[in-house]
């Protein structure tokens, strides 16, 4: 299905999109919501979208969709491929020109909580390693969400900075020591501007 044909969809799907919540939504929720109901649909996939529970680790500028029912789990895909290809096409249909960019997330039966709650501690163990060792220690490359992940996780450390570095799929982040930081190093640091934080 083309980038057109998917808006089409959504477009239409858009106006007679009806969730259980409270108040309406902005624009970019409903399309986002619209989009992936018609996707499951489109999969014949016994499973149907909602926002997912405010838990006080969402963000103004975050959308978060929970998908559930008995094909939620084929929803995932191996290794999490699948749910990761849902979440960027429904970026690319929410997200319109004009508007504040909202960080987009699609969950299945709990998979991106776990993954990103797991990928959280491994940076904090990480990072205490970093600041008692004064090394730097880079990353596999990892999607545009883990990397925010990871930015977020760390951003409280005082003893230590983040920063991504590469281009497309070999993005990846770096924990450096906030003293001493770049005088050696556990992986390679490509070129470019640093990147603090956030992606």
């Amino acid at each position: 299905m083309s980038d057109t044909e998917q808006e089409q969809g959504a477009a239409a799907s858009a106006d007679n999109g009806d969730h259980d919540d409270e108040g309406p939504l902005d624009p970019q929720t409903e399309r986002a919501l619209n989009f992936v109901d018609m996707l499951l649909e489109k999969m014949d996939m016994d499973a149907e979208v909602t926002l997912a529970p405010d838990d006080g680790e969402g963000s103004a500028d975050e959308i978060r969709l929970e998908i559930e029912g008995p094909d939620a789990g084929r929803v995932i895909g191996k290794r999490g491929m699948v749910l990761e290809a849902i979440q960027y096409l429904t970026t690319r249909i929410a997200h319109k020109p004009g508007e504040p960019r909202k960080h987009i997330a699609v969950d299945a039966e709990g998979y991106r909580a776990r993954h990103e709650d797991q990928l959280a501690e491994m940076a904090r163990k990480l990072a205490r390693r970093v600041a008692k060792e004064g090394k730097i220690i880079t990353f596999d490359p990892m999607s545009a969400r883990d990397r925010r992940v990871v930015h977020m996780a760390l951003k409280e450390i005082t003893e230590v900075r983040t920063e991504s570095h590469g281009e497309g799929p070999d993005r990846r982040v770096q924990i450096i020591p906030v003293k001493g930081g770049a005088a050696s190093g556990s992986g390679p640091a490509s070129g470019g501007e640093p990147r603090s934080r956030e992606d």
